[in-house]
């Protein structure tokens, strides 16, 4: 489990500097097999500045060559040859300047940007796209910055790329409650507050969700409780697919995840929060509006992700619509039900998955991911419902137009899915109150998470 310095300390005040924290995680049994400063963007974009494209002009030796002037801050302006199609003057740019050094695709070959002539043609930088930089995939043109980017600022700055140390924990098998950055921070506080220290966790606020209205209704049916106690979801409209803030992107790369849209960052970024794996499915693809949470017959063809075909069995928990399976639960999407670049309606689900099964499916397929690590190893069932609320919170600070239509769950108390009490998960026992235990952990540091040999027995209690 890669823990981040910089993203860990979101939710614990504390001035200890990184190689005492690594110290004291490993004293309190979450041993660190390694630590290592880092850059989130690899050589720190060194030599890379907002730039302003003054004048751009066709090449005389070629039919898709510009030669340009870039404003880049500088007594005078830079000559630069680019063959980017959306190259025109009064574009705002990052230009990287003779001597830096990039890491395309946050690779280890570097390209070090020096003095040349393309066709004859002097050029003194280059103006870069997010694959080139190594802070993206895109390569469809250079990168366009708003037009209030201010010219000559380091885009190390202009991007918020902060130096962080990596935490690398080595979990056993019964610790899956630190597999995220409040996990771990639950028991740090703990390790604090028993020397006397004042140490809170500070849990994500989440006491503005509220659904808009109920639009975009999607069923939901549980048909084997014993392989899913607790499933809940939500349906948000009006989705504008674009990069996440530059802030979330840094903490994810930190994390060892390469940042891709909004929705799938947003998604990542829960995931290693909260240990709370989520699922985006793209409403339009989810016949007759119904979330059908079954077994397939033997032998029901799938394809997942990677395209391949995997041959299903009846003992494989799939999320299906109401024609189709969509997924295999807790363990990999398909091909044919994800968000993509065209998605404006989307469905996310939360889940409390019995680990028995999530192990079984997963070591038939031969598939070990990030959701099935943490399912098949018992996660807290009483996170289901903060985890939406907190992903909702990320989609509407984007401020992309998302809409939250609708809040459906299944499982014990599914009518309380969608409480939190102050800003924190909330036990959803029912008429039994809150356990003792759980009280007892909370006011000590360490979290509510259930003792694991009760969740893995596939039970919400």
């Amino acid at each position: 489990m890669n823990i981040s310095y910089n993203w860990l300390k979101r939710y614990i005040a504390t001035d200890l500097p990184a190689e005492k924290i690594a110290e004291i995680l490993t004293d309190i049994g979450l041993e660190v097999e390694g630590f290592e400063k880092i850059e989130t963007v690899k050589g720190g974009l060194r030599g890379v500045v907002v730039g302003e494209v003054v004048t751009c002009a066709d090449h005389p030796d070629s039919d898709h060559l510009h030669v340009t002037t870039v404003d880049v801050g500088a007594a005078e302006p830079l000559q630069i040859v680019c063959g980017a199609a959306n190259c025109r003057a009064g574009l705002k740019v990052l230009c990287a300047t003779v001597g830096a050094v990039l890491y395309p695709d946050g690779g280890d070959e570097e390209f070090k940007i020096k003095r040349s002539k393309i066709r004859g043609v002097e050029s003194l930088g280059m103006l870069c796209a997010e694959d080139e930089l190594g802070i993206g995939s895109s390569h469809d043109g250079i990168m366009e910055l708003p037009a209030d980017a201010p010219v000559g600022m380091e885009a190390r700055e202009y991007l918020h790329v902060e130096d962080d140390y990596l935490i690398e924990i080595g979990l056993t098998p019964n610790r899956v409650d630190a597999a995220s950055h409040i996990g771990v921070a639950r028991d740090l506080a703990a390790y604090l507050k028993s020397r006397g220290e004042n140490a809170e966790v500070k849990l994500p606020d989440v006491s503005a969700f509220a659904p808009d209205n109920h639009d975009l209704e999607v069923a939901v049916r549980v048909e084997n409780p014993e392989a899913a106690p607790r499933y809940a979801g939500v349906t948000v409209t009006g989705c504008k697919i674009g990069p996440s803030p530059e802030w979330m992107q840094n903490c994810l790369r930190a994390a060892g995840i390469n940042p891709k849209n909004n929705l799938v960052d947003i998604t990542n970024f829960v995931l290693f929060e909260l240990g709370q794996p989520l699922h985006a499915f793209d409403a339009a693809k989810i016949e007759g509006r119904e979330v059908v949470v079954r077994t397939c017959a033997e032998g029901t063809p799938f394809v997942t992700l990677d395209g391949v075909e995997r041959k299903l069995t009846d003992k494989d928990l799939m999320i299906c619509s109401a024609e189709r399976p969509m997924c295999i639960a807790g363990v990999f999407g398909g091909l044919d039900s994800g968000v993509s670049d065209t998605t404006t309606d989307v469905f996310i689900e939360s889940a409390y998955f019995n680990p028995v099964w999530v192990r079984k499916t997963a070591k038939r397929f031969g598939l070990n991911t990030d959701s099935s690590f943490r399912f098949e190893r018992g996660i807290d069932p009483n996170m289901q419902g903060y985890d939406l609320q907190r992903h909702h919170g990320h989609l509407s600070g984007a401020d992309r137009g998302f809409r939250l239509r609708h809040l459906v769950g299944k499982g014990q108390r599914a009518d309380r899915q969608g409480d939190s009490r102050n800003g924190r998960p909330h036990d959803h026992r029912g008429a039994g109150g809150e356990d003792p235990r759980r009280e007892r952990r909370r006011a000590d540091g360490r979290g509510a998470a259930l003792p694991r040999g009760r969740a893995a027995r596939g039970r919400p209690d």
